[in-house]
């Protein structure tokens, strides 16, 4: 017979029958329902919902199956909360949820109870009455007396929901052993879940007791280093153990190390800090750091160094060709230690472009010496302490690069290779191109105090090597430094580099077996000509890796035993030609000249544009270029206006044209006045309508009376031209000098001529020799600047 009641939805509780069970209410329909209870019967549907964060629920929210209960107690609590006491009654399932005055009622029908009876449903109650006793055993939430309330229960029913009731599993699993209306049933299902809620206990259990025992064994271990200390303090610190070794470890360390007069004194204090110190505490940690560091240094500790000198010529020549001069200079000072038997460090500058050897070269220096080879790459250090150390005030501090090299180095002596010198930073952490000055001084560097040691190191016999890309650095640095410059290879000297070194690195790489790849020597010049424009060797070993893999593909996949590169299959394996050589212009043109640039990787060929458009005698320039190279061709522009007459330019044309003035590759920086006798002939060659010759290149200053002034990177820019196909270069009479430092083969494939002033320019440069105008035109004569204004040099005779 269904019957009406005020519901109550529960949350996160399944409440049973003859379970007395309190309850916080909060919701305004549940407090309205309760309050409807109250005014009635005191009976009330208790059903849970399916899912607690529901604040609102219907029908499809709730279970089906919940319990009648009498409200036993109201409390209405401060914050508006309602605490009842309810208890259960029986089991009731839900037919129809309605709406009444502001809170839920149910017509419910009553679930009529099993009994169970039997020797078996008897055993089955004892076994889930002795579980429980486990379970609260374990279970320290229950209070004690619970198992003993439920020895006293007799009905297999009330047995099972008083032990569901009390049992912590998942609201799910509480409404399953609501719903199942077979008592035996219910008991076996209790007894399943208090099984696995046993084992999660024990788990529980074991890691408590486990946690425990390390505390105390934690606590047991430093009480009794505690004692062990008191005991050595009595004893004057005889008989020390654990710690004790430690101390007595460095003791020996520091009485065995040749350490200098300063830094045994140092090492002795803090030595004697460390032992009056709890051996845990952090300064004990950052002591015992820094008297690693200390005594880890090479102190007096040197590697033999070689002096046969023949021996190290040699080693020198088989890992590097060419670099002669660099070679010279070493073998130079290994013989003058040889005979004096000290030396303080020379400090080597390396400068050159990319790929040319300066790295590797080092590591041949440091063979040949016999030294300790040490690589620390400067590129992109901005902090100062990186080179000098932090102070030991600073939490985790550490020694500077070059200490923390030199104990990595284990001598005192090693080669130590200070790389990209010119791409250290600088920002407001400070400046270690200036903490560098006291490393690379051989007046100072007998004592170079690192911040973190805070005692004197003596650097006088280490060998600093460094290397850059660039003069790119402060002058006191440069000043401390010999500078020598590797300048690039010529096309010969990188044939025989590829040949000794190059190609059988490469075929050692990708496992090629001897006689499956050969490279020509007319495919190797090939290569170089054709597919890599650059002073060093880097892009050639590349391009030689190129075919070496591709060779390595047409093995492996059967189309070839062995392949064999030359210039007519070269395209096959390297692709598109990537250069053009040979000579710059293709047929002599009016008004452009190939000029030679400098650049950081290498010497380059640099064509001068120039045309005259309708205007009034300006110079418009164009090609990204530099304020030097700007007022380069003004003062080029303000000679040739000038002597306009003698090189058979009309004074009037210059009212009546502009000069637009063009270096090709717009979008690369140019810079410098080394361009001006090219701007200067690009000038008169398009002003008098004159071709230059295409073979010919030129570099020089120029000044505004016709002077041609000396340049730098001459042999940068002789490679160029010889790379270039230029068979004549003009240079400045001045830079005659240098050719002496030139290798051969570049002066014997070139004709270098020396000129003074721009007139033997334009007699070389132009195809046809200029005609001065006709004085008697009087047009002509009135155009012509005041007296005085017209630079010496007179009219060019031919």
């Amino acid at each position: 017979m269904s019957q009406s009641y005020p519901v109550l939805p529960l949350r996160d509780i399944v409440v049973f029958p003859h379970m007395i069970v309190p309850l916080f209410v909060g919701r305004d329909k549940s407090v309205a329902a309760l309050e409807a209870a109250m005014n009635a019967d005191k009976e009330i549907f208790l059903v849970a919902q399916l899912d607690p964060a529901e604040d609102d629920p219907d029908r499809e929210d709730l279970y089906d199956l919940g319990v009648t209960a009498t409200v036993l107690q109201l409390l209405k609590l401060p914050d508006g909360t309602v605490r009842v006491l309810v208890e259960g009654k029986t089991r009731a399932s839900l037919d129809v949820l309605s709406d009444a005055e502001g809170y839920l009622t149910a017509t419910v029908l009553p679930v009529e109870e099993l009994v169970a009876e039997g020797n078996e449903v008897q055993a089955l109650m004892r076994s889930v009455v002795d579980q429980f006793e486990n379970y609260a055993k374990l279970n320290r939430k229950l209070p004690a007396e619970t198992a003993v309330q439920l020895n006293e229960i007799e009905d297999a029913s009330r047995l099972a929901d008083a032990v569901a009731a009390n049992i912590s599993v998942k609201v799910a699993d509480k409404q399953t052993l609501l719903v199942e209306n077979d008592p035996a049933k219910r008991l076996e299902m209790a007894f399943a879940f208090m099984e696995g809620e046993l084992g999660v206990l024990q788990v529980e259990k074991k890691i408590k007791s486990r946690v425990k025992r390390q505390m105390e064994k934690t606590q047991r271990e430093y009480y009794l280093n505690e004692q062990l200390k008191a005991i050595q303090r009595e004893l004057g610190n005889e008989g020390e153990e654990g710690e004790g070794d430690e101390i007595a470890e460095l003791t020996q360390k520091i009485a065995l190390l040749k350490l200098s007069k300063e830094a045994r004194t140092k090492a002795t204090s803090e030595l004697k800090k460390l032992k009056t110190m709890a051996p845990m505490s952090a300064e004990a940690t950052v002591i015992r750091n820094y008297l690693d560091v200390l005594l880890g240094l090479p102190w007096g500790k040197k590697s033999k160094v070689k002096r046969d000198i023949a021996a190290a010529q040699t080693t020198l020549d088989q890992d590097h060709y060419a670099l002669e001069k660099v070679k010279d200079r070493i073998v130079e000072y290994l013989a003058v230690q040889a005979r004096t038997n000290k030396l303080k460090g020379p400090i080597l500058c390396l400068v050159g472009p990319p790929g040319v050897g300066k790295t590797s070269l080092g590591k041949s220096i440091a063979k040949a010496t016999g030294r300790e080879f040490i690589r620390q790459s400067l590129g992109g250090v901005r902090d100062e302490a990186e080179i000098r150390g932090h102070r030991r005030t600073y939490i985790g501090s550490l020694p500077g690069k070059i200490v923390t090299n030199l104990k990595k180095a284990g001598t005192s002596n090693p080669l130590f290779l200070l790389d990209e010198i010119d791409k250290l930073g600088q920002d407001f952490r400070g400046d270690p191109a200036s903490a560098l000055l006291e490393v690379l001084d051989p007046e100072q560097n007998a004592k170079f105090q690192d911040h973190y040691l805070e005692v004197d190191f003596d650097l006088s016999d280490v060998m600093f090597v460094c290397t850059a890309n660039s003069l790119n650095l402060p002058q006191a640095l440069l000043d401390r430094m010999e500078i020598i410059r590797l300048e690039g290879y010529t096309e010969d000297e990188k044939v025989e580099i590829a040949q000794r070194h190059l190609i059988e690195k490469q075929i050692e790489a990708h496992g090629l077996k001897p006689g499956e790849f050969e490279l020509t020597p007319d495919g190797l010049r090939a290569l170089i000509q054709f597919y890599t424009r650059e002073a060093g060797v880097r892009t050639l070993e590349r391009e030689i890796a190129r075919l070496a893999r591709k060779a390595l593909r047409q093995i492996l996949e059967g189309k070839a035993t062995n392949v064999v590169v030359t210039p007519n299959n070269l395209a096959d394996f390297a692709g598109v030609k990537k250069y053009r050589y040979g000579i710059g212009e293709e047929e002599n043109q009016i008004g452009a000249v190939t000029g030679l640039a400098w650049t950081e990787v290498g010497g380059e060929l640099l064509t001068i544009e120039s045309v005259t458009v309708p205007g009034k005698g300006a110079a418009k320039v164009t090609g990204t270029l530099g304020d030097v190279m700007k007022e380069s061709i003004d003062t080029a522009l303000s000679f040739v206006k000038a002597r306009s007459p003698s090189y058979g330019i009309k004074p009037s044309l210059f009212n009546r044209k502009d000069i637009h003035i063009h270096l090709p590759e717009g979008a690369v920086p140019k810079d410098g006045p080394s361009a001006g006798i090219g701007m200067v002939t690009a000038i008169v060659s398009t002003l008098t309508g004159i071709a230059v010759r295409r073979e010919i290149a030129m570099t020089g200053e120029v000044t505004l009376r016709g002077r041609v002034l000396p340049i730098g990177g001459l042999k940068e820019k002789l490679l160029a031209a010889l790379r270039g196909g230029i068979t004549t270069v003009l240079i400045p009479a001045e830079n005659e000098k240098d050719l002496a430092e030139i290798p051969a083969n570049i002066l014997n494939g070139l004709k270098i001529i020396p000129v003074g002033h721009v007139d033997e320019v334009l007699k070389l440069a132009l195809i046809e020799p200029l005609t001065a105008i006709d004085w008697t035109d009087a047009d002509e004569l009135a155009a012509l600047p005041p007296a005085g204004v017209t630079p010496a040099g007179g009219e060019l005779h031919h």
